[in-house]
């Protein structure tokens, strides 16, 4: 299952019961960063929210919207579900996060844009995924690249193994197309100002010349040049040491993983220890 996944569905829990109001979670925190890019924090009715692994994504939904006003006689209301990456750390139990984009002609973002602090929503307890650090063993090199939203599970990750040791060295280049887009930008500069053991490489495509931004340019794929890169982390990408993990826009994701097998890494598929990891976000 894609973490860009839209669905209608009927949840089956709720399929005995007609017409019931099918939303069973709050937004209790909305950050607009720009018109179109969101960070939600969203808290179930009952209980803690669910145990997750950094990395794993789950469902958010909604009615569509005829739907939710007039839902026919002895029917249950149907859902329109997205999947979509956690950002907090399992550690934070009250709330999980989301950063969310609008989609305009999106079956859901559309009408989750609209939800505001205190509004209601569906939201599942079971978590998904397989782009974890299960794989990984401690005290590896990571390597994180990130377009967009896909930055989300990163963040998760970060948030909870920070100055864990769980690594030796992580490095995280994210690629948006304005630095109004870099979500996360002031925690993650904390970060890599408090850590030796991380570094934050965010790059801009879209910036007027002109504008404030003083920081890198061009694609994740420009960073990733082995010139560049090793001369801004100090260190080269080793396979033999490194495990890599890509987030994003799959043309990112295609062009990145075809650089990266050149240079030694490995998706596994070769028989080789798995030192590639990938998830697409559209």
């Amino acid at each position: 299952m894609e973490p860009a996944l839209e669905q209608t569905t009927t949840d089956p829990s709720r399929q005995s019961v007609a017409d019931q109001d099918p939303t069973n979670a709050t937004v209790v925190y909305r950050e607009d960063l720009t018109p179109e890019l969101s960070i939600v924090r969203v808290a179930p009715d009952h209980g803690a929210a669910p145990v997750f692994e950094p990395g794993q994504f789950t469902l958010l939904g909604l009615p569509p919207a005829a739907a939710a006003a007039a839902p026919l006689p002895g029917r249950t209301r149907r859902l329109i579900r997205r999947a979509y990456s956690i950002a907090s750390s399992p550690l934070e139990r009250r709330h999980l996060e989301f950063y969310v984009a609008l989609v305009e002609q999106g079956h859901l973002s559309p009408q989750l844009w609209t939800v505001p602090e205190g509004g209601r929503l569906w939201m599942d307890t079971r978590i998904s995924g397989r782009f974890t650090l299960a794989g990984v063993p401690g005290g590896a090199d990571l390597l994180m690249v990130a377009t967009g939203t896909g930055i989300a599970p990163f963040m998760s990750m970060l948030r909870t193994f920070h100055g864990s040791g769980r690594w030796r060295h992580a490095v995280l280049v994210h690629g948006v197309r304005r630095s109004s887009d870099l979500a996360y930008r002031t925690e993650l500069e904390r970060l890599s100002g408090s850590s030796s053991a991380f570094t934050y490489l965010p790059t801009v495509t879209r910036d007027d010349p002109s504008s404030p931004w003083r920081g890198l340019r061009g694609r994740v794929q420009q960073i990733l040049e082995e010139g560049t890169y090793d001369g801004l982390v100090g260190r080269a990408l080793d396979p033999a040491s490194w495990h890599a993990f890509l987030c994003g826009n799959p043309a990112m994701i295609e062009s990145v993983r075809d650089s990266l097998t050149g240079r030694g890494f490995s998706t596994g598929a070769d028989g080789r220890p798995r030192t590639l990891h990938f998830e697409r976000y559209w």
